[in-house]
């Protein structure tokens, strides 16, 4: 992301006994002023009604974890100290994904956050951050990462998602050994790559893509009996509606290009919201009819959209990615 020298100055404004942020002094380099208002001294944690996200507006305070209310996406954003490349939440568990600073080959820490966003358990996994989530109940943390080097990947590159059990400590590096059918045979391959899950309400069925030669398949699985089918083809980055009826992905429709669509799960019906652009990354339901999605922008940064089952889009958030809710909206 670029970094550009804007008004010099400070400028602070007391609130609720916090401090919104127009201009200060820079801690690491780089831009010396926040590009947007940021409240900054109040505790972060999983409350109700808010909307997180990774703030990526220029000053020294863009990584960092931010809040606003869902009903006000446009407040000052509040921040705290957790720089997370990608970030999740439901009920009182969070995870952030973050790029280990220097490492080569590359290694991801996967931090497992209490409600306070307190640290409760780190991992550190071979690749880049790439999509995370939690299952509704806050039992389960899932995560998909990039790795280089495995030699069946003819692009260069692999996925790698795995799972932590939060109340067991039950860790799984790679849901590759996962029973598949496909068109009801048991379904055998060398590039097998899994990426994107989201969990059903009752934590033990969950839905992820499963990309080999050349398709990509969205199965639903059973955790506890640790087996999957494959329910429809051309389908990534799966996210299940709370009222657990609807899909919504990505759509591949050209090299590099992919249009949201949202599958219904009684009907095998797909409607296509009418967001146009290519969106390349997980979708966040925001209640039942709405999507949350990044889009990068001119600044080779990213922007918070949201867009209706049948409404337009609308910006919702610039300079922003990696939406979470920590409870259902």
């Amino acid at each position: 992301m670029s970094r550009r020298l804007l008004l010099s100055g400070l400028a602070v404004v007391t609130l609720v006994g916090a401090a919104i942020t127009y201009v200060v002094h820079a801690r690491t380099g780089g831009a010396t002023e926040n590009a947007v208002p940021v409240v900054t001294g109040q505790p972060m944690t999983l409350e109700a009604r808010t909307l997180f996200f990774r703030n990526l507006a220029d000053g020294p305070d863009s990584g960092r974890l931010a809040a606003v209310p869902v009903g006000d996406p446009g407040a000052a954003r509040r921040v705290g100290e957790l720089h997370c490349d990608r970030f999740a939440a439901a009920r009182s568990t969070a995870i952030c994904l973050r790029l280990k600073p220097g490492s080569l080959p590359p290694l991801t820490d996967m931090i497992v956050l209490d409600a306070n966003l307190h640290e409760r358990h780190r991992e550190t996994l071979p690749g880049t951050p790439s999509r995370a989530r939690v299952s509704p109940d806050g039992r389960i943390v899932n995560w998909t990462v990039f790795v280089t080097g495995d030699s069946y990947a003819a692009t260069g590159f692999s996925t790698r998602t795995g799972l932590y059990e939060v109340d067991t400590g039950r860790l799984v590096k790679t849901i590759e050994e996962l029973a598949v059918f496909v068109h009801g045979k048991r379904y055998f391959a060398s590039d097998v790559n899994y990426w994107g899950v989201t969990f059903g309400a009752d934590g033990n069925r969950f839905y992820v893509t499963l990309g080999s030669r050349g398709k990509t398949y969205l199965i639903e699985a059973d955790y506890r009996a640790y087996r999957g089918t494959a329910i429809a083809e051309n389908v990534e980055c799966p996210s299940l509606s709370p009222d657990g009826r609807r899909i919504a992905f990505k759509q591949k429709v050209a090299t590099g290009t992919w249009r949201l669509a949202v599958l219904d799960l009684t009907t095998h019906q797909i409607i296509h919201p009418p967001e146009s652009r290519s969106v390349d990354d997980q979708p966040v339901w925001q209640g039942n009819s709405t999507l949350l999605y990044p889009l990068r922008n001119a600044t080779n940064s990213s922007d918070t959209w949201s867009v209706g089952l049948t409404t337009p889009p609308k910006l919702l958030i610039p300079q922003a990615d990696t939406p979470s809710f920590s409870s259902p909206n």
